[in-house]
């Protein structure tokens, strides 16, 4: 079994959303200089004051968005999910030879299991994107992405209802998640990408 990490990430929310209503709360500080007052809550205030009502804070009209990354200890595959959809970032050392597009026995497998959680969650698309480092031609990586990218769709369409459709694109050296300045951060953007929408999301 591999062994995994997982965080959770949670986008701060701006301050200026977050409204207060100041005004309510001295007033009710000026009332407390009259007389007591004993509230159902049980607070003493005075001068017949009494508790402002409840109020909902501002937090603006979009949701918040939680995400949920699962990662294998050796950064080899990493599992995102968010309110959304699910997203499956696979280094391209786990699924292809180097500078090839031939799907090595092992990624079989894993792209099965994938192939099987898709159908489990019945998604109806599946978006798979691929990614390479900015080594060689800018044209070799176009071109090596979006082969990798319809290998790993094509075994995927495998194991998955006809009524599916697929997303396939190669962005080459474009996105990437990390520096190509060092061999660790140039094999995290070697990549493919499987996303997908669960049901009910």
């Amino acid at each position: 079994m591999r062994p995994i990490r997982s965080r959770l990430t949670v986008p701060l929310l701006t301050l200026t959303t977050l409204t207060v209503a100041l005004s309510t709360a001295v007033g009710a500080i000026q009332q407390a200089a009259a007389g007591p007052y004993r509230s159902s809550t049980g607070l003493t205030l005075r001068g017949g004051a009494t508790l402002a009502p409840p109020r909902i804070l501002d937090l603006g009209s979009d949701p918040v968005a939680l995400s949920r990354v699962v990662e294998e200890q050796d950064g080899a595959e990493r599992r995102k999910d968010t309110n959304t959809e699910v997203t499956y970032e696979v280094q391209a050392e786990v699924l292809f030879a180097k500078d090839s597009a031939r799907l090595s026995s092992s990624a079989r497998s894993r792209i099965a299991t994938i192939a099987r959680e898709i159908s489990q969650q019945q998604s109806s698309k599946v978006r798979v994107f691929g990614f390479t480092d900015n080594l060689g031609s800018a044209a070799h990586g176009d071109v090596l992405s979006t082969q990798r990218a319809h290998a790993v769709q094509t075994l995927l369409a495998d194991g998955l209802p006809s009524t599916v459709s697929f997303a396939t694109r190669g962005f080459g050296e474009r996105h990437p998640l990390a520096s190509n300045t060092t061999e660790a951060g140039r094999r995290e953007n070697r990549r493919v990408e499987i996303s997908f929408q669960p049901t009910g999301r």
